[in-house]
């Protein structure tokens, strides 16, 4: 029995005792089963009398000894102690909990996903950054956190789409392309243009693939410098981040909102809404109404349209696909947005509470020898995906910048994430699922598979009953990371979990292949789906954040 199983148990208990008239009010439609901190206080507890304590017009402890009653006529049910104000702390039987081992191996892939976001259309925007230059550090922390939040969504029951928005003109296009130009001709780099051998290789190319360019006209120079560098360098990003396994299912150029005047239209529904208006020959929209620090400009005295006005429009355009909420990713420099979004989305009639999702993320520092890490060999005054993932590799970059919530600044060690020892907390979970592989091998070898049948009251051991109840979280866990977007939670708990199978492969009495001449028992035959179980949600749990789960180490 899984905590969710548990939950709807109680649900089930409450309801009954409020139709027979135990206590008044309704059972709840949610019930918060979580595992005590003392492992003596049961396998499970909930708070649920003391939720309904105000609406019965009783106290909590009798209350909570009215649900207990009922939960220990349950077949399944040890032991249900009243604690504190109202607390119920309850221990299944042992064969109640061993049948989590079977849940989850028959389950296989889809253990773990949770249906609190059915019903969900969510757009989610990362990374989006303009084809300049390579993925810098910032964004490569959005990739790995964006990807992992994006799973772990599609796991809880949303229908998300990955988006990527990029501005293939404009003023850094064009210190790009004025960059790719002077380098050709073997000049300096313009003070605002930029530096990196990456840019170097783009010149070359170009020229290369355009023999007598340099001959023509600067400017027809510059527009094919601007082209072919938009689509190199973008076909790098693309390569980049397919390679640290990210992909997108839209790419969204802001060119198109222009050419299909679709600014033009955003600002004609503003306006019908009756938060535009005119000042000093421009137009503007009022956003302080709505929380905003200042209105803002949509369209400039002489008619040039803003950044802003841009925004509107691709914030419009996502509500007019069909996604109940844009969740937008953004950088820490970025945090003066998200009152102006708030304001512009309810300026289109919209609750922002509902439709609109900003989340910032914090900076990000590589360390090696102590020291942090200020230079790219290839990008020059900055650190990108590559740099990362030459020192450390994929899964340890990938892991390293989701293991923390995205609202604080991270220091990564190279050093220290490089290392194949257990205090590498990537290589610590990844040897857990590792070692579940061996253990399956060797009991293979012993004729000991999960094809003979379970007999869960076997699973008996406190080691058992530990890495059982560790296991039954992973739901909970997964539906609690979508709802507060913290992939962080994820790699939290497959730490918790590694540590709890690691104690548990260590027990003794908790064997799945006998020791030395004994003879293979039914307790083997039990634990080598306790073990499978663990490979399960171990596996599914690093797939979530785009980590391997390797079978050897």
């Amino acid at each position: 029995m899984t905590p969710a199983d548990l939950a709807t148990v109680i649900r089930d208990c409450v309801a009954t005792a409020v139709a027979a008239g135990d206590f008044a009010g309704d059972a709840p439609a949610d019930v918060v089963v979580e595992r005590p901190k003392n492992p003596e206080h049961g396998d499970y507890a909930t708070n649920v009398a003391l939720r309904l304590a105000k609406p019965a017009g009783r106290p909590a402890r009798e209350v909570a000894e009215l649900v207990a009653a009922r939960l220990r006529a349950l077949d399944g049910i040890d032991r249900v102690d009243v604690a504190g104000p109202g607390f119920l702390n309850i221990t299944l039987a042992t064969g109640t909990l061993g049948g989590v081992a079977g849940e989850i191996v028959e389950a296989g892939a889809s253990f773990g996903i949770a249906g609190v976001l059915v019903g969900q259309k969510l757009n989610l925007e990362f990374v989006s950054a303009n084809p300049t230059g390579p993925v810098h550090i910032g964004a490569v922390r959005w990739a790995a956190v964006g990807d992992a939040l994006a799973r772990i969504l599609q796991a809880a029951g949303a229908d998300v789409t990955r988006e990527y928005y990029f501005n293939d003109a404009g003023s850094q296009i064009e210190r790009f392309a004025r960059t790719l130009r002077e380098v050709a001709h073997g000049r300096p780099v313009p003070e605002d243009g930029y530096a990196g051998t990456y840019i170097d290789e783009i010149s070359a190319a170009i020229v290369t693939a355009n023999p007598g360019l340099l001959e023509r006209l600067e400017d027809d120079q510059t527009e094919v410098f601007r082209r072919e560098g938009v689509e190199l360098m973008f076909a790098e990003i693309k390569g980049s981040l397919a390679s640290f396994g990210v992909h997108f299912d839209v790419y969204f150029n802001e060119r198109d909102l222009h050419d299909q005047h679709k600014l033009e239209a955003a600002i004609k529904r503003l306006r019908d809404q009756g938060n535009v208006f005119e000042s000093e020959g421009a137009t503007w929209l009022r956003t302080t109404d709505y929380g905003d620090d200042r209105d803002r400009v949509l369209a400039r005295s002489n008619g040039e349209l803003t950044y802003f006005a841009a925004d509107c429009a691709y914030y419009l355009d996502k509500r007019d696909r069909g996604f109940d909420r844009a969740v937008i990713m953004l950088g820490a420099d970025h945090h003066g947005y998200i009152g102006r979004l708030r304001a512009m989305a309810t300026c289109f009639g919209d609750d922002p509470d509902q439709t609109l999702e900003i989340l910032i993320g914090q900076l990000v520092n590589l360390v090696r020898d102590g020291e942090p890490l200020r230079m790219s060999k290839r990008a020059g005054t900055v650190i990108v995906l590559a740099d990362l993932v030459d020192a450390i590799g994929a899964d340890a970059a990938r892991y390293a910048l989701v293991r923390y919530s995205s609202d604080q600044s991270i220091d990564i060690d190279l050093d220290a994430w490089a290392r194949k020892t257990n205090d590498n907390p990537v290589y610590y979970v990844q040897y857990a699922h590792a070692r579940t592989r061996n253990v399956a091998r060797n009991a293979e070898s012993f004729g000991i598979t999960v094809a003979d049948a379970l007999q869960p009251e076997l699973l008996d051991h406190a080691a058992d009953a530990a890495l059982l109840t560790a296991l039954g979280e992973f739901p909970r866990v997964v539906a609690t990371a979508a709802e507060l977007r913290a992939p962080h939670r994820i790699a939290h708990y497959l730490e918790n979990l590694a540590s709890t199978y690691h104690r548990w492969y260590d027990t003794d009495e908790c064997r799945v292949t006998p020791k030395g001449d004994a003879e293979v028992n039914d307790g083997n035959r039990a634990r080598v789906w306790l073990n499978e179980a663990t490979h399960v949600v171990l596996a599914n749990g690093l797939r979530l954040l785009g980590v391997s789960a390797p079978d050897r180490m």
